[in-house]
């Protein structure tokens, strides 16, 4: 039980009412019945461009033997072609309306109706592939086994020097840290987990759906976050888990006070931040409305993502980032000399370990460095005598827009790159809901119509600036 599908179907657990193991079925059977999609995978990574859904666990158990690609559903199409060309993708695994941001003539794999039926796309024409016959398909394994040290998932990040590199992680990695988030959680499988984040981005993917299907819960998954939604869920369904970055718990409170500023809560037991700094003040008023404590935590994609956590084991330290996960091996270290610091010393935020990810696609010299086993990920944090870790700022150039990074210097890049522009200077101004807005300013010869329109075709949404102001060059 060396794959994390394997080892997700082996739990017992399901993604809105699926049976975890038929989905994973779905994925081999696709796979097997399927000589066009074989052949376009040949020698070449998959890529996944889903939204948080089912289909995505068939879509990870049908790259079986392979990396596939992450790729966020927000990406635009520059960047969904940059990241398939980089990483050298064979086939995409998708959906009827996604398709469309794919480059003409990608081969692709709709999976609208999986785990029944899909239907492939690709050189020499479509075949619909009936996956039916997964079920009764026997998956066996050792459920204690580790992951393989073989690709499972590339997900592109780290653009400080203006271009996001391919991150791999092994399986070795991802069923470490699922195996840890879900201790850490006390997971159970009379848990029910709300997943809202997108499992493009690792934090979604390995806590709100491996490490409760490793213990067997049942994931209910929103594929577009709506707030009055969620509160809706967590009152009726019986959540007993909810996963997500500051920018939605601050929605769902703001729901929650409109609605007459007290959460039915139920269950609910484990409320659980990380993708940005959460602040304190969110923290105390979520508790003192849902009388549940939202607990902070601490990763990134290097690292699997999770290293820090306020588990349950121990009370919730608001304003920190929590205590090293089980197995995870964490350093305030200085940042040149790469020696340990003393509690109390700032420094930079190392982390060692199975979940420490197995480098970059191509370079790697531009991304974050790994020294004698010490990732260092270019967060500042000090450490006190109990061994819990609290933020203190970046040394790489970054901010976070709710709950996803951005870095000014691959802004800088695209907008540099419009005919007549001569200059562009990239800034994160703090704010209270999304973390930070992103400001603009270009010098140069352009229109701001023109210069918006250029960044809706190759970033993001979440990338693209809340204000840009365009100067004449001096």
């Amino acid at each position: 039980m060396d794959v994390l599908t394997l080892r997700a179907a082996a739990g017992g657990g399901s993604i809105d009412g699926h049976d975890a193991a038929g989905l994973v079925a779905a994925g081999f059977t696709l796979l097997q019945r399927s000589a066009p999609l074989v052949r376009a995978l040949a020698g070449k990574r998959s890529a996944i461009l889903l939204p948080t859904s089912p289909q995505f666990l068939v879509a990870l158990a049908a790259s079986d033997g392979r990396g596939a690609v992450l790729v966020n559903p927000l990406a635009a199409p520059a960047e969904v072609a940059h990241q398939l060309g980089d990483a050298n993708v064979g086939a995409v695994f998708t959906t009827t309306s996604l398709a469309t941001r794919l480059p003409a003539g990608a081969a692709h794999v709709l999976l609208d109706d999986a785990p029944a039926r899909a239907r492939v796309v690709a050189p020499g024409g479509t075949r619909e592939v009936d996956l039916g016959s997964h079920f009764g398909l026997s998956l066996e394994g050792d459920a204690g086994a580790p992951g393989r040290d073989e690709e499972c998932a590339i997900v592109y990040t780290s653009a400080m020097a203006g271009t996001p590199l391919g991150a791999i992680l092994t399986h070795r990695n991802l069923v470490a840290n699922a195996r840890q988030c879900a201790e850490s959680a006390a997971s159970t499988r009379e848990d029910h987990v709300l997943a809202v984040l997108p499992f493009s981005h690792l934090f979604g993917l390995t806590v709100s759906a491996m490490a409760p299907l490793f213990s067997g819960a049942r994931v209910t998954t929103m594929a577009r976050f709506n707030p009055l939604a969620a509160v809706d869920l967590i009152e009726r369904a019986g959540i007993t888990v909810i996963v997500g970055v500051p920018a939605i718990f601050g929605a769902m409170l703001a729901a929650i006070e409109r609605r007459g500023g007290r959460l039915a809560r139920g269950p609910l037991r484990l409320c659980m931040s990380g993708g940005a700094v959460l602040a304190q003040e969110l923290q105390e008023r979520w508790a003192d409305r849902t009388g549940v404590e939202l607990r902070q935590g601490y990763g990134l994609t290097e690292a699997s993502p999770v290293a820090l956590f306020n588990d349950l084991r121990r009370p919730n330290r608001r304003g920190a980032l929590g205590a090293a996960l089980p197995g995870v091996r964490v350093s305030v270290r200085d940042p040149l000399l790469n020696t340990p610091l003393d509690d109390g010393t700032e420094g930079e935020l190392c982390v060692a370990g199975e979940t420490v990810f197995a480098g970059y696609v191509r370079g790697g010299e531009k991304g974050l460095q790994v020294h004698d086993g010490w990732l260092h990920t270019g967060d500042l944090a000090v450490r006190d005598a109990d061994g819990v870790y609290t933020f203190r700022g970046l040394r790489k150039r970054m901010f976070t827009r709710n709950g996803f990074n951005v870095y000014p210097a691959e802004l800088e890049r695209v907008f540099r790159a419009i005919p007549g522009v001569h200059d562009v200077r990239v800034e994160g101004v703090a704010d209270p809901v999304s973390e930070h807005e992103v400001h603009v300013t270009l010098h140069g010869d352009v229109t701001e119509s023109d210069a918006t329109a250029w960044g809706v075709e190759r970033l993001a949404a979440y990338k693209r600036p809340t204000r840009l102001s365009v100067r004449p060059q001096d």
